[in-house]
């Protein structure tokens, strides 16, 4: 094979490395990914407009509470990011945030319920999202099962090529 050839293989090869990536980037957005996108990017809103609001008008009285829904916020920015980047690296810090997304959930959800003293307003979390329809307890969950699918049936596809 001569240099030439070869860089023709190369390129070749580049250009259908490039494709590949970019079809498994636009996996995590279709089908139910967008759904999950447009979730996120709704308790996006929600979270950062509400804990603005509150930290700009009242901080002093549940400062705790405000700062862990701006915290929320950011978390669900962060998803919403990764899920509409694509990719198998965005995909596994979506994972990776959804897992802390819903370690907070869980943990304001109990401190909530065993200390209320504690959050003398409610946060995004609080009874485990229970102002936001039990939304922020699913969302995580599911979007984990929806990106754990997906890491399957890529690996299988894998194995078949």
């Amino acid at each position: 094979m001569t240099s030439g050839e070869d860089e023709v293989a190369v390129a070749s090869s580049e250009k259908a490395s490039g494709k590949r990536e970019q079809k498994r980037r636009r996996r995590l957005i279709s089908g139910p990914g967008m759904l999950l996108v447009w979730l996120y990017g709704v308790m996006v809103v929600g979270a950062v407009s509400r804990s603005a609001v509150q930290i700009s008008t009242d901080f002093g009285k549940a400062p705790l509470a405000y700062t862990l829904s701006a915290v929320a916020g950011v978390v669900y920015g962060f998803i919403t990011y990764s899920l509409v980047r694509g990719g198998d690296r965005a995909r596994r810090a979506a994972f990776a945030c959804c897992a802390l997304e819903l370690a907070g959930v869980l943990i304001v959800g109990v401190w909530t319920l065993v200390e209320p003293s504690a959050f003398p307003d409610a946060t995004v979390w609080s009874d485990f999202g229970m102002g936001y329809l039990f939304i922020p307890v699913i969302l995580p969950l599911t979007a984990m099962y929806w990106l754990r699918k997906g890491v399957l049936r890529h690996g299988a596809e894998a194995a078949e090529a």
